[in-house]
């Protein structure tokens, strides 16, 4: 592992692809100019819509996602991952929302499928039902190391809300924590922040949490906030509710110091449950 700069982006992705695909390519660039190494996209970068309209559109978009991320890692030179975007499940009726990672030379490292899916009813009155149109993926979370700068985890959104995968993921040896989301507005202003700095602390781990913000599409509003936190649980780095990115250091020493001072990893008990 060594130091380096990481990203996350924050988008309003919309109904339109090539209008998604442009503003995550304004944020990308924006972010290796000031030189990010590790950029992460949130949750539906590139559709953020009607369900039947993804159920729709949902094969060529899996191609297109695939295509823009190795693109953008080569045009770039920067490790990249798309944090979601809808895969054909293989029965018409349902997409599954994969992540990929991919590497500075566009190669593959992993990918992701969501386990964990948003099934809820809010008291604003929103309801929510993703296992209605997405299946819920079946393999476990990766851990894969990005050449030359850390090893990362990969999770997606409603994820965060369950604790054993983050410890799966830095017991499998993840120094930092991908979490893409589009965090509803309701639940983020409460929810949010603690959740993430919660992850960290933890599994003293870095967490890079790419987000979608504003509105997009009927009463569909997400939190914004994407963030990078230390494995302290101070967040270095808060993207508001603009469209841009929340970009701040990982560092090495700063990991290795964190979980020498506070080795809760070494003190766990998993034998007890």
């Amino acid at each position: 592992m060594s130091d380096f700069l990481a990203a996350a982006v924050q988008l309003t992705s919309g109904q339109d692809p090539e209008l998604n695909f442009n503003a995550a390519e304004e944020q990308i660039d924006l972010a290796v100019r000031r030189g990010a190494e590790l950029i992460g996209l949130p949750e539906n970068f590139a559709f953020m819509g009607e369900d039947s309209r993804r159920l729709e559109m949902a094969a060529a978009l899996a191609e297109q996602c695939s295509r823009f991320l190795v693109t953008m890692a080569r045009r770039y030179q920067v490790a990249l991952l798309g944090g979601g975007f809808p895969v054909p499940a293989g029965d018409g009726a349902q997409t599954l929302n994969r992540s990929e990672l991919v590497d500075r030379d566009g190669q593959l490292l992993a990918q992701y499928d969501k386990i964990h899916l948003f099934d809820v009813d809010l008291p604003d009155g929103n309801t929510y039902r993703e296992s209605a149109t997405i299946k819920s993926g079946q393999a476990p979370p990766p851990v894969v190391e990005i050449p030359g700068l850390c090893r990362v985890g990969l999770s997606i959104c409603y994820d965060v809300r369950f604790p054993e995968l983050y410890r799966y993921l830095v017991a499998s040896g993840a120094d930092l924590l991908m979490i893409p989301a589009a965090f509803t507005a309701f639940t983020g202003k409460d929810h949010w922040d603690v959740l993430l700095q919660a992850r960290a602390i933890e599994n003293t781990a870095y967490v890079l949490a790419p987000a979608q913000t504003g509105v997009h599409y009927g009463r569909r509003q997400s939190h914004g906030h994407a963030m990078v936190i230390d494995p302290w649980g101070t967040v270095l780095a808060d993207a508001g509710v603009q469209t841009g990115a929340a970009i701040a250091p990982v560092n090495t020493d700063h990991l290795s110091r964190v979980r020498n001072q506070m080795p809760s990893l070494r003190h766990r008990k998993p034998a007890l449950f």
